[in-house]
């Protein structure tokens, strides 16, 4: 036990109407008496207690996380740190990562409220049928592992040379995908952009792709995004 903590201790002991000053009760057990005047009035909390509150994972949770991730080593297959901040999401089922100040401004009840209230209004007022009405999304991701990707991994997993080498093709292949919902429960059929200076399609593209069982458009442009051209196609 600490000074600060007999001390804060002696004076829990202490019965109701009995007179101290924190003066004496510090000089008695050595520690600080504005730190212990604030800890007995509740203005401060332990550094400890302050520190473990402030944390998305309590120690068994951490204990886990870290298994799994030794785990995944073992295996051949150590993990990136976002990939480590996703499990730490799943296990404090909330965001690692926090909000970004925009986004957290935005995140409202209220204004969520007004902006459908606003839709309906207006769907109702120009009498827009349920078929007319579209929800299209643009999502571009790379294909490939990204050679220079920072993994972890335990000191003695590298000593005992207990890594696998990560297969990988070095390539930043850039597609964007387009899919568009609409609000009677259809969908537009979805589309690839692949990222091309020429504008043509590679045949290697299209070697997984069966047009008896799957729909799709395929298409490139130089940046591997719509383009004015491709928006409006």
């Amino acid at each position: 036990m600490t000074g600060i903590e007999a001390a804060l201790a002696a004076i829990e002991s202490l019965s109701l109407g009995d007179d101290f000053t924190y003066a004496n009760i510090a000089a008695k057990y050595d520690c600080d008496r504005s730190t212990l005047s604030r800890r007995h009035r509740g203005l401060t909390r332990a550094r400890a207690t302050a520190l473990a509150n402030g944390r998305l994972l309590n120690n068994t949770q951490e204990s886990e996380l870290v298994k799994y991730i030794h785990t995944l080593v073992s295996r051949g297959l150590p993990p990136s740190k976002p990939m480590i901040r996703n499990f730490a999401s799943q296990i404090a089922q909330k965001d690692a990562s926090g909000l970004g100040r925009n986004r957290f401004k935005a995140d409202s009840a209220f204004k969520y409220r007004l902006y459908f209230e606003l839709l309906k209004r207006k769907i109702e007022q120009y009498n827009v049928d349920h078929r007319h009405i579209y929800n299209m999304d643009e999502k571009g991701f790379l294909i490939g592992v990204l050679s220079k990707m920072k993994r972890v991994f335990s000191k003695s997993a590298f000593e005992e040379g207990k890594l696998r080498h990560i297969i990988q093709d070095g390539n930043r292949e850039w597609i964007t995908t387009i899919a568009c919902i609409c609000a009677d429960g259809t969908s537009l059929t979805p589309a690839l952009i692949y990222q091309a200076q020429s504008g043509a399609i590679q045949d290697t593209w299209l070697q997984d792709f069966n047009p008896e069982q799957h729909r799709a458009f395929f298409t490139s442009s130089p940046s591997g995004w719509t383009s004015h051209d491709i928006g409006l196609a």
